[in-house]
């Protein structure tokens, strides 16, 4: 099969790469390479044996799009601005690219003739959570920051136009918190200037390139203060994105599935855990609570069980171990 990934040499999108290569689907690669780096196609290369196309450009250009789309059976749709506390500061720039980025798309895959579509959904559409763990029918639309209302917008567009289009398929894949890196170390979290998310902080921080671990809010209402989050290993993630691909062939409309480990995990626990992988202290900080965040979310991942025969198989240490693992071989 014939898949084009936006924004696929970013972090989850160049794991998923990997499996699709791996199972044998052809894979097409877009991305601006605002947030990633070409050496990626080499490395996917070095781990599956095969080489993805790539493409160089912005979903915002239609016309390059819609020429991307060409024989393209189905997209999974990663491209997009991801930082919640940034999102906070800059919420023009996340729904330019976000929001219209997807309309821009939607359009070259009406005029490509393309109805199958894997999108990079959140859990930060379900706002601050009444209860957990949260299902699919919790309610949403109370998103605390615009990276989250993007998510939402989004999520809402597809909806309109699967009841506009009856051939058309979206699935809403709603991540919880992806960290860990491939095994192999090649290929991980890597993204340019200070990491906003935890993972890649602590790993720096570790490895020597950052002095000391900010962590955002000690004071919330969870058992050691610090935010609570279901963290998900990358590939467990891309696992999750290969089996979405036949479900979404095979049926239409629209539906949102959650992917996640189905507990939470605090930021002291995290870095706990990657200590342990690392084998040497993290120093860290308490600063302020950061804009947009909420105390804590995880998932009931059945969902995905029943529809896509998915389920999470890696823990918080082998996240810390391939991260860390990434971390400390890079050049």
């Amino acid at each position: 099969m014939n898949i084009l990934l936006t924004g696929g040499m970013g972090f989850i999108g160049s794991h998923t790469a990997v499996v699709l290569l791996e199972v044998g689907h052809n894979v097409v690669l877009y991305d601006n390479l605002s947030n990633s780096d070409a050496s990626v196609l080499d490395r996917l290369e070095t781990i599956t044996g095969r080489r993805p196309t790539f493409i160089e450009g912005d979903i915002r250009d239609g016309l390059a799009m819609q020429k991307a789309l060409a024989n393209i059976d189905v997209v999974i749709h990663f491209a997009g601005l991801k930082a919640v506390g940034e999102s906070v500061h800059k919420p023009i720039e996340y729904y330019d690219n976000n929001v219209n980025g997807t309309l821009v798309l939607l359009d070259a895959m009406m005029k490509a003739g393309v109805r199958r579509l894997i999108f990079s959904s959140s859990s930060t559409v379900y706002g601050t959570p009444t209860t957990l763990p949260l299902t699919e029918e919790c309610p949403t639309g109370e998103a605390t920051n615009p990276y989250g209302r993007s998510k939402l917008h989004i999520e809402q567009i597809l909806a309109d136009v699967c009841r506009a289009e009856p051939s058309f398929s979206a699935v809403c894949l709603r991540y919880f918190n992806p960290i860990g890196a491939h095994p192999s170390g090649l290929i991980g979290e890597d993204p340019n200037g200070i990491p906003n998310n935890l993972l890649p902080y602590v790993a720096r921080v570790a490895h020597g390139t950052l002095p000391c671990l900010k962590v955002f809010g000690h004071d919330y209402p969870t058992p050691d203060g610090t935010g609570v989050r279901d963290f998900i290993h990358v590939m467990d993630l891309a696992d999750g994105h290969a089996k979405a691909v036949p479900y979404v062939m095979d049926h239409t409309g629209w539906t949102a599935i959650n992917l996640g480990c189905g507990r939470g995990y605090s930021v002291l626990e995290v870095i706990k855990a990657f200590e342990e992988a690392c084998g040497q202290k993290v120093p860290y900080e308490f600063v302020e609570r950061r804009e947009g965040d909420i105390a804590a979310n995880w998932c009931d991942p059945s969902k995905a069980q029943q529809l896509l025969g998915w389920t999470a198989t890696r823990n918080i240490d082998d996240m810390c171990r391939d991260a860390w693992n990434f971390e400390s071989h890079k050049a």
